[in-house]
């Protein structure tokens, strides 16, 4: 499992040199982007504990006024997005993104070895995910299908012994008692607006970008809802910052008037995301074999704020969030994590 994940990065490395061999721009050819988050912030290590994912982003292709155009020129991207009918209305751009991710969830004390029956269960899931998003004037369309596995095989158990090794930090004891291997599918849709991005002079502006989607899968099902709020100098002209979360992928630009043009810019960012879940394995437990669960809350939100720097050829955005209190027994009122994003514009 771990060769077939490094070969996966590998691939995903690889990716932006091989598919635009036919589809050439100079300005872009998309982007690469890697997420860490941690609850080493607060000083925990117990519910959403920790959280990676690699992620590619293709640049944006126009969708062509006739089907004539340019059929000798495409490339495999354009040809991967014209499989999507609902995303070929002309006039408007789309782009492809493929990651691969890995998320730890963990009770509160790690040295008991028995199940802990008031407590959330062991769980790790590892995925691959392919999305499609479509942008037109102050919109961002995203769907995306999420194949991953949880249980043992998602190895999150031997990523985080490792991780604890290279910190010094204890072992973790109750592992043993973790979801069961249950295959993962996942399927997401996400639109987000972009409205009032104004320009104040002097370089500072801001924006505000809601959004709007839900999940349907073995994994999750919900629907959410939530805005971004940000301010700076030479912000950004995407659609917003990302934690780990399905659907949400948006460090393409909107335009080449972006922070990637320019050569500094900072900005900071308040943002809110609330869900109604309906299910969520990390906590109701397996789907279709027994195991350990707790009484979920159908109404969570994540609280997030922090500050993000764009500088020539990439943007470094680090994030604090909390979120709120997701089952019954859980022993504090939320949880605080940190969130880090570095994204290389290509």
């Amino acid at each position: 499992m771990m060769k077939i994940t490094s070969l996966m990065i590998l691939l995903l490395l690889l990716m932006p040199f091989g598919v635009w061999a036919e589809e050439k721009k100079p300005s872009s050819s998309g982007t690469l982007s890697l997420y860490f988050e941690n609850d080493s912030l607060a000083r925990t290590d117990r519910d959403y504990t920790s959280g990676m994912k690699l992620s590619w982003t293709s640049r944006w292709i126009p969708v062509r006024e006739t089907e004539s155009d340019d059929q000798d020129k495409k490339g495999c991207v354009s040809s991967t997005l014209d499989m999507f009918p609902f995303f070929n209305k002309p006039g408007d751009r789309r782009a492809l993104s493929i990651s691969i991710g890995q998320s730890i969830y963990t009770p509160e004390d790690l040295k008991r070895r028995d199940l802990i029956l008031d407590d959330r269960p062991y769980a790790g899931y590892t995925y691959l995910g392919l999305a499609v998003h479509r942008t037109a004037p102050k919109i961002m369309d995203t769907i995306e299908l999420d194949i991953g596995i949880v249980g043992p095989h998602s190895y999150a158990e031997d990523v985080q012994e490792r991780f604890h090794k290279w910190i010094d930090s204890p072992e973790t004891k109750g592992w043993e008692n973790q979801l069961k291997d249950e295959f993962a599918l996942e399927l997401i849709y996400e639109r987000k607006w972009r409205f009032a991005a104004s320009k104040l002079g002097r370089g500072f502006g801001y924006d505000v970008i809601p959004h709007l989607g839900g999940s349907v899968g073995n994994v999750y099902i919900y629907a959410n809802t939530g805005a971004e709020l940000r301010f700076g100098w030479n912000p950004p002209g995407d659609f917003g910052t990302c934690s780990i979360r399905p659907g949400c992928e948006s460090n393409t630009a909107t335009d080449m008037e972006d922070g990637r043009g320019r050569p500094f810019g900072i900005h900071a960012f308040l943002s809110i995301d609330g869900r109604a879940v309906l299910r969520d394995i990390f906590l109701d437990g397996n789907t279709w074999k027994d195991s350990h669960s707790v009484d979920k809350r159908y109404f969570v939100a994540d609280i997030g704020a922090g500050i993000g720097i764009s500088a020539k050829q990439f943007k470094l955005t680090y994030g604090v969030i909390y979120r709120t209190k997701e089952f019954n027994s859980q022993s504090s009122n939320g949880h605080l994590f940190g969130s880090l994003l570095i994204t290389f514009f290509l």
